[in-house]
């Protein structure tokens, strides 16, 4: 299995058992006394049922020839004070092992999540955001329905049938080989149909999750779908995919029926085989009425049994699929993670950073690098640019530098430390981020610059958002920073959005600021404004900027200029606009077409402006 986990369908899956809910039993152990209870309330309420059919019997033998109806009263008080002690049981079972269901979905739902967030960039690069949505969700749920109804009713039903099948042959020897010669020819069939319906309700679950995945991926993108009036074809990939998994479900439905059939009609069989023959025995007083009674209401409580953890089977199985599904993500260590002894990072670092012949590939084993041989080295405090066209590499020194990966060959080090003898969040604790595609969450604007600092005062937070020049729309906002901004921020445009981002990177204070392209979404006026608190936020800081728009990096100390992977050039904006280099024609490009594009528009708006001075 690769570290990612397992992710092979069912028909390449070795398990097809109720081992994976094995995987369970560590939640349950954390609730030994609830389990424990639960477990006294289920035997009591299956003695108490098996005790009815022996009330029943002496009725039905003793009180009906007695002459004294007192006698017919008192068995009939035992028989209500008999189901009250039974109704008294199973509602204590039905709330404890249900709620003890509820609790450890609980437990696992947050389990998987932590160690979601928690996996490396490089696991989520292929795996679907939906699909382990839909196993967070759905999947948990089917466990819980395993962990609570189903594995409830089917440890009431195997006791009531060891119950009722010991009392059979108690109460009568040769009516119960009838009964217990059919228990082979039920359960075989049982165990078989079980494990083709855990193969098909896995297929249909994993077909299920695709299906989620591409709605969470098309809703997210709504407004893209929109545009390019791609509703129906939205519509129709998400209504084939459901169809998919309607017949994946179907046919282990199918199955689940098929099973519930057969056991039925044997079950069933085996009664009135057994009705049958003890009606003869009756005659011939092998046997007395009540004693006939007794040992139907046994068989029918064993065949009865039976017949549920028959269909209950079907649901463990079902539930099986799940929980193993919940494993695999469980199972995906993380690429990236702390080593056993890490170096520990002083409390404020200097912000030195040196990247010593670096080389990586998003792609295992790819011949050709992202970045190749990179050699850099940057001073505590400065202010190094870096720039380069599209697929240069800049972004990936980044998610280097925060140890999202690590280098193929060579070594980053912070302060002199290599980060990969540091834990990664202690190194990303000393970095603040404002990326170019800005995340903002669906929750109120004050939580989402917190983000950068949990702890923050609103003080801080508001003082951090005038920082960023976001105080003034925020406040502006219909219920200021408690303002819910919806999913994404989507009800905030995207410089609002960029602000927020970077109102987060400063409430962090961090001593080293990676900046990916920070101003992008901004206007030019808000720009101006926003490139000064970013200069003020830079002073004592060690940053690094990617830009593209040449004009926010010219006071930078130092420009890199990667090309292919690698750096190309170096220097001030002067020495290498001088050099006449890829940056200068960078900068040719970038300023003369802005000139020429402004006095373009300048030419068109000057008839305008003397019309309009002529009326």
């Amino acid at each position: 299995m690769s570290r990612y986990g397992s992710t092979s369908s069912p028909e390449r899956s070795g398990n097809r058992d109720i081992r994976p809910l094995g995987a369970l039993l560590p939640y349950l152990a954390r609730y030994k006394g609830r389990v424990l209870l639960a477990l006294l309330a289920l035997v009591g309420a299956a003695v108490t049922t098996l005790v009815l059919p022996v009330a029943i019997r002496r009725m039905i033998d003793f009180g009906f020839g007695a002459d004294d109806p007192a006698l017919i009263n008192s068995y009939f008080t035992v028989l209500i004070a008999v189901v009250a002690c039974l109704a008294g049981f199973s509602a204590l079972r039905y709330f404890l092992v249900t709620s003890l269901g509820e609790r450890i979905v609980a437990d696992i739902r947050a389990d998987v999540f932590a160690h979601l967030v928690h996996l490396s960039p490089a696991y989520f690069d292929s795996a679907k955001s939906g699909e382990m949505v839909s196993r967070l969700t759905a999947d948990a749920t089917q466990v819980k329905s395993a962990v609570g109804a189903s594995a409830s009713i089917a440890m009431r039903n195997l006791v009531m049938f060891l119950g009722a099948s010991a009392m059979m042959v108690v109460t009568s020897p040769r009516l119960s080989l009838f009964v217990l010669a059919a228990i082979p020819v039920i359960v075989l069939p049982l165990i078989a149909f079980g494990r083709s319906v855990r193969r098909r309700s896995r297929k249909a679950q994993d077909t299920l999750a695709d299906a989620s995945a591409y709605a969470s991926e098309a809703i997210g993108a709504v407004r893209t779908l929109q545009a390019f009036t791609n509703e129906k074809l939205a519509g129709n990939r998400f209504a084939a995919s459901v169809e998919e998994a309607f017949r994946a479900a179907r046919t282990a439905i199918l199955a689940r029926a098929l099973l519930t059939a057969f056991a039925i009609f044997v079950i069933a069989s085996s009664v009135v085989t057994v009705l049958w023959v003890g009606a003869s025995d009756v005659f011939t007083g092998r046997i007395s009425a009540g004693e006939l009674g007794q040992f139907l209401l046994y068989s029918i409580f064993a065949a009865g049994a039976l017949g549920e953890l028959s269909q209950v089977w079907g649901e463990i199985s079902l539930a099986a699929g799940a929980a193993e599904r919940l494993a695999e993500l469980l199972r995906i260590e993380p690429e990236i993670s702390a080593p056993e002894n890490p170096v520990a990072l002083p409390a404020r670092i200097s912000g030195s950073v040196r990247f010593d012949k670096v080389s990586f590939s998003y792609a295992k084993g790819s011949d050709v690098p992202v970045v190749n041989g990179i050699d850099l080295d940057i001073a505590p405090g400065e202010t190094v640019a870096v720039v380069g066209p599209s697929g240069a590499g800049k972004s990936t020194l980044f998610h280097l530098l925060m140890r999202f990966y690590d280098p193929s060959e060579g070594a980053i080090l912070i302060d002199g430390m290599d980060l990969r003898t540091c834990d990664p969040r202690d190194i990303r604790g000393h970095m603040a981020l404002v990326p170019q595609d800005t995340v903002v969450f669906g929750t109120t604007v004050l939580e989402n610059i917190a983000f950068g600092r949990p702890d923050a005062t609103p003080e801080e937070i508001r003082r951090a958002a005038e920082l960023a020049l976001a105080d003034e729309f925020i406040r502006a906002l219909p219920q200021g920073y408690d303002t819910e901004i919806g999913e994404r921020g989507v009800t905030l445009s995207g410089g609002q959005r960029q602000r927020i981002a970077i109102a987060r990177a400063i409430l962090k204070d961090a001593p080293l600021l990676l900046l990916d392209e920070a101003t992008s979404a901004l206007d030019a006026e808000s720009e101006t404004v926003v490139q000064q608190a970013l200069e003020r936020l830079m002073e004592q800081r060690t940053t690094l900027v990617i830009a593209h728009r040449l004009a926010t990096i010219l006071k930078s100390d130092r420009i890199i200029v990667m090309d292919g992977g690698k750096i190309v050039e170096t220097g001030t904006h002067s020495d290498l606009v001088a050099r006449g280099g890829l940056y200068a024609k960078l900068a040719k490009l970038q300023f003369e077409t802005g000139a020429q594009a402004f006095s373009a528009a300048s030419e068109a708006s000057a008839p305008l402006a003397e019309s309009a001075a002529g009326e």
